[in-house]
């Protein structure tokens, strides 16, 4: 039996991510589109980037960053349409294996029971159609990305209501093979070494639904340029020709799980009305 949504016209919408600006890369173009299309979204952003890049000391301070980049979703959320941006407020935990994993205020050393119960509060509050949010991999092993894709699959799995249509947000592997060998070839270092190549990213065949955002690039664009703190202008991305780059950002990668009671869910993103 497939579980259909029966309103598709007023969608509500749970995009959850671990930081500020994980939500543009993957998804922003697509979260651009459901809300042009009139749906409800809401932004839950589960850590305050505390430990970030600082792309400009005159952005911000170590010391105000988590401030700064809370403002910088907010601005970001603005140009894409969305008004409602909740933070779970856990500290940022930094990449795997740096000393930030150890702070005790950081997502990673959070009891996860705690951070299921936030995201289960969520659901039940806003009882969306769809959730957005990180895969397995978490894009590249990022502690707070696989802490909140866990999360989030406990709090969905715990629910005795209509489970909503879950998305993981994917980065394909093949992309990332793509973009290391397109900066090469432009004489761009890019941000990752080759020999790192077959441990990042979701495998390829794990994408079940593959989106043209390009009519909603510009916006997407415009919303992850309020990161400012997170954009090195003289790094590998802002090396690249902006044709290329926009060409990166028109497509958006999605896996949707499917419930373990035997049911199937339909792709409402393969015919977004």
């Amino acid at each position: 039996m497939t579980q259909v949504v029966q309103n598709k016209s007023k969608l509500t919408v749970l995009s959850l991510f671990a930081h500020p600006d994980d939500e543009a890369f993957g998804s922003g173009g697509t979260l651009a589109e459901l809300v042009r299309k009139g749906h409800k979204v809401t932004t839950v952003c589960a850590t305050n980037g505390d430990v970030g890049e600082i792309s400009d000391p005159a952005l911000a301070t170590p010391e105000n960053l988590w401030q700064v980049r809370q403002e910088e979703l907010r601005r970001a959320m603005t140009v894409t349409g969305i008004t409602d941006v909740r933070f779970l407020g856990y500290r940022d935990s930094g990449m795997d294996g740096t000393p930030d994993n150890d702070n005790l205020a950081s997502l990673f050393q959070a009891d996860q029971t705690n951070v299921q119960a936030q995201i289960g509060a969520l659901l039940d509050e806003l009882k969306p159609d769809i959730v957005f949010t990180h895969d397995p991999t978490g894009g590249y092993g990022h502690p707070d990305h696989v802490t909140v894709y866990r999360c989030t699959t406990a709090a969905i799995d715990a629910m005795t209501g209509e489970r909503p249509h879950v998305y993981h947000v994917c980065f394909p592997k093949k992309n990332f093979k793509r973009l290391w060998q397109d900066m090469t070839n432009a004489g761009i270092t890019p941000p990752f070494a080759k020999e790192a190549l077959d441990d990042i990213g979701s495998p390829d065949d794990y994408v079940t639904t593959e989106r043209d955002v390009s009519a909603y690039v510009d916006v997407k664009k415009e919303s992850l340029s309020c990161h400012q703190t997170q954009l090195d202008p003289h790094g590998p991305f802002g090396a690249m020709a902006p044709e290329v780059l926009t060409s990166w950002m028109s497509t958006e990668y999605f896996y949707l799980t499917q419930p373990t009671d035997g049911k199937s869910q339909e792709d409402i993103l393969a015919d977004l009305v």
